[in-house]
C-alpha cells in the first residue's frame, strides 16, 4: 500500500560528525547490506514500531563541524506522536549521533601507529545495527557460518516475517519485531534457517527480547545486561559482547576475534601478527573508549 503520511525534521549529531563516512560504512557493511537504499548524501530504510512501518530518508545538510540531518517519516498510517518519537530516537541511536568522540581522539592522536587511521576516519560515529535484537538475531545466525550464508538468511527471515511498504515505486521491509519472531512456527522459521538448534536459539532470542523494556539493555550497569544476555540459550560470552558493541553502542569491552586480530595487526603488528592477550593489553589505554578504537581498527581495514 502506497504511503499517505509523512513529518519531517532536523537532527543535530554531536561534532565532529561525517555522515558520508557513516554511509561508506554501511555500504561495506555485510549484515545490513541489503536493508537500505543509499544515496550519495542519503539513507533509506524501514524500522517497525509497535506493528506499524515507517520508513525514514535521513539527508546530511550540515557540515563535519556543524553537522545537521534532516529526516522525513513516511507511513500508511498516521504517525502519532509515540511513534514519531520512538523512530526518531531509533535514528539517532543507530546513528550514534550524540556520541561525544572528544576523549577517544585525544588519546588516538596520541598513539603514533593509530593516528593516520584516525584521521582517514575523522567524524565517523558508530553505525549499530538498527535494533539490539537484530544485532542478537546476527550474533545467532553469524555463529561459526559464513558472513555471507547468515546474510542471506537474515535477509530470507526479513522479507518472510518482517513488514513492508512501498516509497516512489521501491519497497522497503523492517526487519521483525522480537514478538513478531517470538510466535511464529518453528517449522517455518527452520525452512529459512535450516539448523535447528540455530532456529530454537533465534525463537528463544526473540521471547527474551519481547519481554524486555530496551531502556534497560542500554542504561543498566555493563555487567547485568551482559549477565542477563549470557542466560540466553544460544548467546555466549562472545555473543553477548558483539550484542552489546554493535547492537547497544556500549564500548567498555571488545569482542576479540580474527578480523580484529587480522585489522590490528595491520596497524600495530609490522608484519606480525598480534595475539589476543596483546591486543587486549593495547585496548586497555583506551578505557571506556576501547569498544570505539575497536570500530575504528575494523572500518580502517576494509578500506584498506
Amino acid at each position: 500500500m502506497p504511503s499517505s503520511y509523512s513529518e519531517e525534521g532536523f537532527l543535530s549529531p554531536k561534532a565532529p560528525f561525517d555522515f558520508s563516512k557513516s554511509l561508506d560504512f554501511l555500504r561495506d557493511f555485510p549484515p545490513m547490506r541489503d536493508d537500505q537504499k543509499i544515496d550519495e548524501l542519503s539513507l533509506t530504510r524501514a524500522v517497525c514500531i509497535g506493528g506499524q512501518t515507517v520508513v525514514f530518508n535521513v539527508r546530511s545538510t550540515g557540515t563535519i563541524k556543524s553537522p545537521r540531518l534532516k529526516y522525513t517519516l513516511k507511513s500508511d498510517r498516521p504517525l502519532t506522536p509515540g511513534v514519531r518519537d520512538a523512530v526518531v530516537d531509533r535514528i539517532g541511536f543507530f546513528l550514534s549521533l550524540s556520541d561525544n568522540l572528544e576523549q577517544f581522539y585525544r588519546i588516538g592522536y596520541g598513539d603514533v601507529d593509530f593516528a593516520p587511521a584516525l584521521q582517514r576516519l575523522y567524524g565517523l560515529h558508530q553505525v549499530k545495527f538498527l535494533t539490539p535484537f537484530e544485532s542478537a538475531c546476527w550474533a545467532v545466525l553469524s555463529q561459526r557460518y559464513p558472513a555471507a550464508a547468515a546474510q542471506r538468511t537474515k535477509q530470507a527471515i526479513t522479507e518472510k516475517f518482517g513488514t513492508g511498504l512501498e516509497i516512489n515505486g521501491q519497497r522497503y521491509v523492517a526487519f521483525p519485531e522480537p514478538y513478531s519472531l517470538a510466535y511464529v512456527k518453528e517449522g517455518d522459521l527452520d525452512a529459512l534457517v535450516r539448523n535447528q538448534r540455530k532456529t530454537q536459539f533465534l525463537i528463544g532470542v526473540a521471547k527474551a527480547f519481547a519481554e524486555k523494556d530496551e531502556r534497560f539493555l542500554r542504561t543498566a550497569k555493563y555487567n547485568e545486561v551482559e549477565k542477563w544476555l549470557s542466560e540466553i540459550q544460544g548467546i555466549g560470552e562472545w555473543s553477548s559482547k558483539l550484542i552489546l558493541l554493535r547492537g547497544l553502542g556500549r564500548m567498555e569491552k571488545i569482542a576479540v576475534e580474527k578480523r580484529l586480530l587480522r585489522a590490528a595487526s595491520k596497524i600495530y603488528g609490522r608484519g606480525r601478527t598480534l595475539t589476543q592477550n596483546v591486543l587486549d593489553q593495547m585496548a586497555e589505554k583506551y578505557g571506556p573508549w576501547k569498544g570505539y578504537w575497536a570500530y575504528y581498527l575494523r572500518t580502517a581495514a576494509m578500506k584498506s
